[in-house]
């Protein structure tokens, strides 16, 4: 794999296959390429890969998300980035949290079926 398109699903085993860094830095190559401005490059293709990697993993209610979201008229891209805000929440959460594991899992799968794209154009 030797490019990113955030609107194009990659090949999940080829995705699989790459160093996370690898990831990141795919991600970052082409949002530079497309001139899109971020307060925070790097923060910003993390979540792009964690929701990424989640879709090539098939975790259910990401892939249930991701379905919905484009259904419901967002690009993959925002799909991507909506699913990646409540991510970024979750971890915020677990950094406060005595959840264990099993809990915070189940939280966060929640929070991703709840997403719609109102709520998340909403904001």
């Amino acid at each position: 794999m030797y490019q990113y398109d955030p609107d194009l699903a990659p090949n999940s085993e080829e995705w699989l296959e790459l160093d996370e860094q690898e990831r990141i830095l795919l991600i970052e190559q082409h949002h530079r390429c497309a001139r899109v401005k971020l307060p925070n490059l790097a923060a910003h293709a993390i979540f792009h890969s964690i929701v990424e990697n989640q879709i090539a993993e098939e975790l259910e209610p990401v892939l249930r998300a991701m379905a919905r979201l484009t259904t419901e008229g967002l690009t993959r891209h925002e799909a991507v980035h909506a699913i990646g805000s409540v991510a970024a929440v979750h971890i915020y959460d677990l950094l406060n949290s005595k959840d264990d594991a099993i809990t915070s899992q189940a939280r966060y799968n929640a929070a991703v079926e709840r997403l719609n794209a109102k709520s998340w154009r909403d904001g």
